[in-house]
């Protein structure tokens, strides 16, 4: 059986998409191959892995890649998590379904390390929430 692919933007593949990569591959991984990517990649926020550690998945050795490195491949699902990835990268050529939903940007958050933390943990937990909807298991 050939696995559906899915690759998740955003603008600078540090957070949102990487936690859902991470989240889709450890939920679904049987049926997916998962990416992630950045209109203008920068590096994994440790407050991401930390966020994934306590859910208990690793994304530790993920790295920051560029929509450049994507353009050429065939995907069955493209998914911008947010406004700005999507007004920057409005077409994926090779995607069969475009879709997008906005996660608020957990890495825009002041405070403490743990008022950040749980702001991350926060949005791990709407990613989450937003993939069962999407690709729960009623869904294969």
């Amino acid at each position: 059986m050939n696995k559906i692919t899915v690759l998740f933007v955003c603008t600078q593949n540090s957070a949102r998409s990487q936690m859902a990569e991470g989240l889709l591959r450890s939920m679904y991984g049987d049926r997916f191959e998962v990416f992630s990517a950045g209109t203008n990649p920068f590096r994994v926020n440790p407050f991401a892995i930390a966020a994934m550690k306590k859910a208990g998945i690793d994304i530790s050795s993920h790295r920051s890649k560029s929509i450049d490195e994507f353009m050429d491949q065939d995907m069955d699902y493209a998914i911008t998590v947010c406004d700005s990835a999507r007004e920057n990268c409005p077409y994926f050529p090779n995607a069969k379904v475009l879709l997008h939903h906005s996660f608020s940007d957990p890495a825009a958050t002041t405070g403490s390390e743990e008022e950040i933390l749980t702001e991350f943990e926060r949005v791990r937990d709407e990613i989450s929430m937003w993939l069962v909807e999407q690709f729960g298991e009623e869904k294969k």
